[in-house]
């Protein structure tokens, strides 16, 4: 991985992991506030996409469309199922525990049926990498998530593994199809995250109709747009620029590198987390960015 792929990817996970700290803050109207970021992340990048293809510069395609639809298919479950997962289990589980769980399943699904082969180094970093991320999710005995509205400690943790479990198996669906989109089926990243983001406006917008209890959630996205106009437009930049990084990222280095890479977000994340809630046990916080640095140097001289 080159050092400007690299900086990519690490500049996506700040992008991400803050983006992830605004989502936290919006409680209880998960699938309102999905359908508003996204809506409002298509509606910004409507122009760019507009410009594209009016330039000549790339083709509007139906396979480019079918290619975004199962794209936004697998956005909408990981989405939903975040914020869900929010509401009933504390960040400082579901957000490392999804973040791990997804390059795990990349890697070996990249490896086993994909025909990636990265270097001795580059494997060896990217479990590395891996490995600093469950130091930092490590919470000793006594220390982490008092007994809350979540529920006792255990229960707390139980859900958050469960949920950040589904969660990751989201991310590694989207990050492996979107891989293949990126390198098989278009060559535009950006042409094709604006038009998966349009396929998730309209598919939810539908869904806000069709679906019992339209009426509450449409209630939601007012309510959303009138109190948490902070969260929305912060979640509507940077998650969109945090994907688009990672999907030219995608075209430039093997996706099983890529995944571990961008879980530095769990890093900072913790980090930003101690700093702003004052989670404790920082010590070990430190220790696993320390092993997280090591594996992504290997990554890169590799």
């Amino acid at each position: 991985m080159t050092p400007a792929v690299l900086g990519l990817v690490l500049f996506a996970s700040v992008a991400h992991a803050l983006w992830n700290i605004a989502a936290k803050s919006v409680s209880g109207k998960g699938y309102a506030f999905v359908l508003a970021y996204h809506g409002l992340s298509a509606i910004l990048l409507a122009p760019i996409a507009v410009w594209l293809l009016v330039s000549g510069t790339h083709e509007f395609s139906l396979g480019l469309l079918s290619a975004a639809v199962l794209s936004a298919s697998f956005h909408i479950a990981y989405s939903v199922a975040l914020q869900s997962g929010y509401d009933h289990a504390p960040l400082g589980v579901v957000y490392p525990t999804a973040r791990g769980v997804g390059p795990i399943i990349t890697i070996i699904i990249a490896v086993l049926f994909l025909g990636e082969r990265p270097t001795p180094p580059e494997s060896i970093g990217a479990f590395i990498v891996l490995a600093g991320i469950a130091v930092v999710t490590v919470r000793p005995r006594g220390a982490g998530f008092r007994a809350n509205s979540h529920g006792s400690h255990s229960h707390g943790i139980g859900r958050g593994l469960a949920w950040g479990a589904l969660i990751g198996t989201f991310i590694a669906s989207y990050t492996l199809w979107d891989d293949f989109a990126v390198n098989h089926i278009t060559d535009s990243p950006l042409l094709y995250f604006a038009v998966s983001e349009a396929c998730v406006a309209v598919i939810m917008a539908l869904g806000i109709v069709a679906l019992p209890g339209g009426a509450g959630r449409r209630g939601d996205v007012t309510s959303i747009l009138a109190e948490h106009k902070p969260a929305l437009v912060t979640v509507a930049i940077l998650s969109p620029l945090a994907y688009l990084l990672v999907l030219f990222a995608m075209q430039q280095a093997p996706v099983s590198l890529v995944a571990p890479v961008r879980e530095t977000s769990i890093i900072v994340g913790t980090l930003l987390a101690w700093w702003f809630f004052g989670e404790k046990n920082i010590g070990m916080k430190l220790t696993g960015a320390v092993v997280v640095v090591a594996g992504i140097g290997l990554i890169a001289l590799g």
